[in-house]
């Protein structure tokens, strides 16, 4: 990769370029539809500068024949370019896991699916001048599918777990004890943990495109929107259960002072979207608490539909001081858990943030 980026908002740059890679935004609308209207704005503009010679990659996650369907008929047209000849156009998923050191964007293998042969040859050889390892696929469809195969996978998984986290409940079983001991098996067996709910601008989204797209087919893809149903349903799910044990306790949740640790969806990021986070505080205003959060990571929050919004609390020691609940929902590594224990009046961790440190405290309730 070169040293050298130019950032332009002016789309008639794209006339000097020899190679575009589409990365937008495939977010759904809140009737549950992909919302297209992004790759097709970036699509439109690009119509206007194609010429000879030109490499284009979606990367942006989206449904089966999305490229095919989508980008082909408005790519080349008004040139009179023959697509494989004189323009190229092929699909390649992005791989990135925010926060995570030891596969970054060079050594993590791109897939890549052209919409001819020579689509897919061209557009991996432009990729393999930064990537180390393009595992190149048939069609631009198998590697649209690929990258939905691997968020589906993930997504299915958790929601399995946190139904495991549900049942382990009512039977008086720690769920978290039940996954070590079923991870101590070295084959055939993934850990998963379960949690508040999903977050993040893929794993909860991504599998629902696949979801749309089958409906077309007559097809219900049951998995996904089962386990989409219940990765759902967690931010009420733990919110109730704290409630339960604040109950038990004889606190009151409404009118009571409620904090809680982390905003982000997954530890050590400052990425808020689609994070339980918001759904749980949320969840827990409309029942009186008195709600503030800490996150290290992000000073303030909003909530785009019911309008709310705060800022994280200056000093997070003397927030657990003064709540009468703290809950964790995500564990931060900066977070000084055996403090927070120690200065809480009522811990629910939804992460096992505490469960080597917790084992026997009545005042911490774990998912």
């Amino acid at each position: 990769v070169g040293t050298q980026m130019l950032t332009a908002s002016d789309f008639a740059v794209l006339k000097e370029m020899d190679a575009v890679s589409i990365c937008v935004p495939t977010p759904l609308r809140k009737t549950g539809d992909p919302d297209m209207s992004f790759i097709q704005s970036a699509t439109e503009q690009l119509a206007k500068y194609m010429h000879k010679g030109m490499v284009v990659v979606l990367e942006s996650t989206t449904y089966p024949g999305t490229t095919r369907e989508v980008l082909l008929p408005k790519l080349g047209t008004e040139h009179g370019l023959a697509v494989g000849e004189d323009w190229f156009l092929a699909f390649s998923p992005e791989r990135v896991d925010p926060g995570r050191e030891d596969y970054t964007t060079i050594n993590t293998p791109k897939v890549m699916g052209g919409i001819t042969e020579a689509c897919g040859e061209v557009a991996a050889a432009w990729y393999a001048g930064a990537i180390k390892t393009v595992h190149m696929v048939s069609s631009a469809e198998a590697a649209e599918m690929a990258k939905l195969l691997e968020n589906t996978f993930r997504m299915i998984n958790i929601g399995m777990v946190n139904e495991l986290a549900i049942m382990c409940e009512r039977l008086g079983v720690d769920v978290w004890e039940v996954i070590d001991a079923a991870a101590s098996k070295p084959f055939g067996f993934m850990k998963f943990t379960p949690g508040p709910g999903l977050g993040g601008h893929c794993i909860p989204i991504d599998p629902l495109y696949l979801s749309w797209k089958m409906k077309s087919f007559n097809y219900s893809a049951r998995f996904i929107e089962l386990a989409s149903e219940i990765n759902t349903n967690m931010p009420r799910y733990v919110v109730s259960r704290m409630l339960d044990a604040m109950n038990d306790r004889g606190i009151l949740l409404k009118g009571s002072r409620v904090l809680v640790l982390g905003a982000a969806y997954k530890p050590d990021i400052d990425d808020v979207r689609e994070s339980p986070a918001m759904d749980v505080i949320g969840l827990l205003r409309k029942k009186g608490a008195l709600v503030e959060y800490h996150d290290p990571y992000i000073p303030h929050i909003h909530h785009e539909y019911d309008g709310w919004q705060m800022d994280s609390v200056k000093d997070v020691m003397k927030a657990v001081k003064d709540a009468d609940a703290v809950m964790i929902v995500t564990n931060h590594k900066v977070y000084d858990y055996p403090a927070i224990l120690k200065e809480a009046k009522f811990v629910f961790d939804t992460r096992n943030a505490t469960g080597k440190i917790a084992k026997g405290d009545p005042k911490v309730v774990r998912l």
